[in-house]
Order: C-alpha cells, then sequence, then structure tokens
C-alpha cells in the first residue's frame, strides 16, 4: 500500500464518517439523553461493531458475500427492522422528562434507548447498544466487504496493511463520534421543555425509521 493510497482512504473515510448515519444519530441522541462521559460507551460500541465487520473483511466476508447473495439480502432486512424499531422507541419516548445536566452513575439496569430511564441505565446497556446499532447496519457490511479491500495491495504482506487501514478508520470514526456527542450535550440545554425534547425524538425516531425504509427498499 503506497502513501497515496493510504491518502485516498484516509480522506474518503472522513467523508463518509461526516455524513449522519445510524451510528453519528445514535451517538448524538446518547449524548443529549445520558452525557458526553457515558455516550463513550455506546461510541464504544459502536467502534467494536466497526472493528468486527472490518476484521471479518480481512478473514473473508467480501468472498462470502460474493458466493451467497441471499446472506446480504437477510442481513439488509434485519438491520433495517432494527433500526425502524428503534425509531419507533425513540418516537414514542416519554418526553417529560428533562435530560440530565450531569453524568450520574449506573445504578441499575436498563436497554438504553431513547425510552431509557439515564439514572437506571447501566454503561453495559448503553455499550451493548451502540454495538448492535452499529452491527446491524448493513452498509457498513457493504463498506467492509467492497470498498475497504479495494485499498489493499494483493502483492504485499496483507496483515500490516489492514492493521494501518483498521487503525486509520478508527481514529477517523472516534474523532468524529466526538464531535457529534459534544454537538448533542450542547442541545440537551435547549431541550429541557418537554414540548422541545417531544420534538427532538420524534425526528430522531421519523429519521432512524427512514433509515430502515431505505435499507429495505435498497437493492442487496
Amino acid at each position: 500500500m503506497t502513501l497515496h493510497s493510504w491518502w485516498l482512504f484516509s480522506v474518503a473515510v472522513f467523508l463518509l464518517c461526516a455524513i449522519p448515519g445510524p451510528n453519528m444519530l445514535h451517538v448524538l441522541t446518547r449524548s443529549v439523553h445520558f452525557g458526553v462521559r457515558r455516550t463513550t460507551a455506546a461510541m464504544a460500541g459502536c467502534l467494536l461493531a466497526l472493528l468486527v465487520a472490518l476484521g471479518a473483511s480481512a478473514a473473508g466476508l467480501s468472498a462470502a458475500l460474493a458466493a451467497s447473495p441471499k446472506l446480504f439480502g437477510v442481513l439488509r432486512v434485519a438491520g433495517a427492522c432494527y433500526l425502524v424499531f428503534l425509531g419507533i422507541r425513540a418516537w414514542r419516548a416519554d418526553a417529560g422528562t428533562a435530560p440530565p445536566q450531569g453524568d450520574g452513575q449506573d445504578d441499575g439496569a436498563g436497554n438504553g434507548d431513547a425510552t431509557a430511564d439515564p439514572a437506571t441505565t447501566t454503561t453495559f446497556a448503553l455499550f451493548r447498544g451502540g454495538f448492535l446499532v452499529a452491527i446491524s447496519n448493513p452498509k457498513l457490511l457493504l463498506f467492509a466487504a467492497a470498498f475497504f479491500p479495494q485499498f489493499i495491495n494483493p502483492a504485499a504482506p496483507q496483515l500490516p496493511q489492514f492493521s494501518i487501514l483498521v487503525a486509520t478508520f478508527a481514529t477517523i470514526e472516534t474523532g468524529w463520534y466526538m464531535i457529534y456527542a459534544l454537538g448533542g450535550r450542547k442541545m440537551a440545554a435547549y431541550l429541557e421543555r418537554p414540548s422541545l425534547k417531544r420534538a427532538f425524538n420524534r425526528v430522531t425516531g421519523g429519521i432512524f425509521i427512514g433509515f430502515g425504509a431505505i435499507l429495505l427498499r435498497a437493492r442487496a
């Protein structure tokens, strides 16, 4: 892999990560409801899902999807349905409680979605929610299977190349997570009014449902 290829990859990933998608929207909403510090658990879950998908690409995901187109179709439908489910939960979320002004402690169990009580949602629940949102996005698998390997030089040792590209992707993705998380935290101050919070929940819920609908209509 040449330096030129690495720069092309870095620029492409920077632009792709900047586009608001399910992962970034999830980080934004977690930050609004739970604060930046606790949202790092959701970021870690999203990032682990990305690393798993990219690792699967290195292990032969491209060949598996090419050999079985129906596999991608199943993953696409399952992921789209999960995004629609998240959108419905966000749309119906209770707007009576103001977003937290502090980060709080993890005192109990919760599911980490938009309807959860910040005081009772565990760090693991936030981590799990981030992982499920990211791993259920079929576009991640398509990226890992089709886009990512294009920057690998088959004539050179592949493990060092994969390591460099994965590290680059993870660094850029994490940077954008922090930007969205900080933006979400600033928005929280304006969402103390239940009417505004309800509008925010419905907008984000509608976007998640829209993502799911688009994926359901997309061709595998």
